[in-house]
């Protein structure tokens, strides 16, 4: 298991090595002064200069400067705003809680309600039930996001004025940041609308979490379905039905944990595509995350903005799908058992 660990690290570094270098290609091809694109000052002072000069060995080689330029992100230097003036790490660390947040719960919605609806198309006999819920869920994954996104405030936002359509909180509270995620936050806060706070939190989130959960949810009941009729043929399942065992307790004690296995596998395939929708989401709701804050620096031209957003998000992809990848291979016995024989 070690070894395998180990190879899975390495295909993180090699993999955000190849990044990096693809990143310090384009600080080149960026219509601007080189050193502009690599700080974000626009006006350097002579001493600026030298200085800029200096950390990125812009005098050497371009294999020198790649070196200075991945020590100068890695220590955390991604250069200032051009449009702020605010170093891009801060920015970076106040908007990446809020996307989170609205990638986790738009995965719980999306686990919440595809799971059941996965095991209920595999079990039902009732052919109309079957096809009413594989109906939905190629109709939901056929949508395109903008589409609903913009549908979904219409009619619930402003028509039915039931959810707000845009922010993450009401501005008229005022909630002391301590985990960065306002859902936890107005929680272990002190003030006497803590409450009223967190139900406000969590009106503003319903709408774009909701359109961000469509994609997972379709792919979750999909893959459910199929993997419960596969694993309800298996012997073992043949052999709990023979005890005696009800059905109930088949399913959630013996099929459905190796059913989420595979479900568990296609959510790492598709995070490239949930965080493609999520910065759509992020405009559509003016979610203040890091999506909406990558487009907005993608219309300012502010070029150390892009590289930030691109930066962080492309690396969470790789992080994510292979922990996601060492989970599927912990979880699964077949994968266990050809890594053990491996080794």
């Amino acid at each position: 298991m070690a070894r395998y660990l180990i190879r899975r690290l390495n295909l993180f570094l090699a993999t955000s090595f190849v990044l990096f270098i693809v990143m310090f290609m384009a600080t080149t091809k960026f219509p601007v002064d080189r050193t502009v694109a690599l700080t974000g000052i626009q006006s350097p002072t002579a001493q600026e200069l030298s200085v800029i000069n200096q950390d990125y060995r812009l005098s050497s080689n371009s294999i020198s400067q790649f070196v200075a330029y991945l020590e100068q992100r890695l220590s955390g230097n991604l250069g200032i705003s051009t449009t702020s003036q605010n170093p891009v790490i801060d920015e970076l660390s106040t908007v990446l809680p809020a996307s989170f947040e609205l990638g986790f719960f738009a995965g719980f919605l999306a686990l919440l309600f595809g799971i059941p609806l996965g095991v209920l198309a595999s079990l039902s006999n009732n052919k109309i039930t079957q096809h009413t819920i594989m109906a939905i869920t190629l109709t939901g994954y056929s949508i395109p996001v903008f589409w609903l996104g913009l549908t979904l405030s219409l009619w619930f936002g402003v028509r039915l004025g039931w959810l707000p359509i845009s922010g993450q909180i009401n501005l008229l509270y005022e909630i002391k940041s301590v985990t960065g995620f306002l859902l936890i936050d107005t929680l272990l806060s002190n003030s006497k609308y803590a409450i009223s706070a967190f139900i406000d939190a969590l009106h503003h989130i319903i709408l774009p979490a909701v359109t961000l959960a469509i994609l997972p949810f379709t792919v979750v009941v999909r893959i459910t379905r199929s993997a419960m009729i596969a694993i309800m043929e298996k012997t073992y399942i043949k052999a709990a039905e023979a005890r005696g065992l009800v059905t109930s307790t088949i399913v959630l004690r013996h099929a459905l944990p190796n059913a989420f296995i595979p479900v568990l596998k296609n959510l790492g395939l598709m995070l490239g595509a949930f965080a493609s929708y999520a910065i759509v989401v992020e405009v559509i709701f003016s979610w203040p995350g890091v999506g909406a804050w990558l487009v907005s620096g993608i219309y300012q031209r502010d070029y150390t903005v892009i590289q930030g957003g691109i930066l962080a998000v492309a690396l969470i992809i790789i992080f994510l799908s292979i922990l996601i990848e060492v989970m599927h291979t912990t979880l699964n016995p077949i994968s266990r058992k050809e890594l053990y024989a491996s080794n």
